[in-house]
């Protein structure tokens, strides 16, 4: 959300942005690589972007320590039920995700990510991830907290509506 200008605050000089600009406009040109970089890995992979934020999901759902079904897949993506079925289909179909049943209740089924599909991802992904850990490692650990206390605001904004 823009700032907003209290009566008697200076705005910005006509044709200045706000202070805080270059670093909105930073962050927008690292999600469009990123994307970039996502579609590219799709792309040599037979997937569609939806598959691989699928994928993201999944995977931080289980890191997270939570249990994945596909009702909660399709919400955390804005898929309806319809969506989730055919996007759980075709994972399951190229052996990126399997569908268990829940131990609990036999009822449910659960998501679960393959090791093939992890594998694929740590391929492409795997050395942006170690430059990032590189960069990161030359933060102090204040710097760090700052970076991310910015980027938990950054995704915390992006999710209101």
């Amino acid at each position: 959300m823009a700032k907003r200008y209290e009566p008697g605050e200076p705005e910005p000089e006509p044709g200045r942005e706000p202070e805080g600009m270059d670093l909105v406009h930073l962050l927008r040109e690292v999600t469009v690589r990123l994307d970039l970089a996502g579609a590219r890995f799709a792309g040599r992979n037979g997937l569609h972007p939806t598959d691989l934020r699928a994928l993201v999901s999944l995977l931080d759902a289980a890191r997270a320590g939570a249990e994945s079904t596909p009702g909660r897949l399709g919400e955390r993506l804005g898929l309806n039920s319809a969506g989730t079925t055919a996007l759980v289909d075709r994972l399951e179909r190229l052996g990126l995700i399997r569908r268990v049943r829940d131990t609990r209740d036999r009822r449910r089924v659960l998501l679960e990510v393959d090791e093939r599909a992890i594998a694929l991802g740590q391929s492409f992904f795997g050395p942006l991830i170690d430059r990032t850990i590189d960069l990161l490692a030359t933060f102090e650990a204040g710097e760090q907290a700052a970076i991310r206390r910015f980027l938990s605001g950054v995704r915390d904004a992006a999710g209101e509506e």
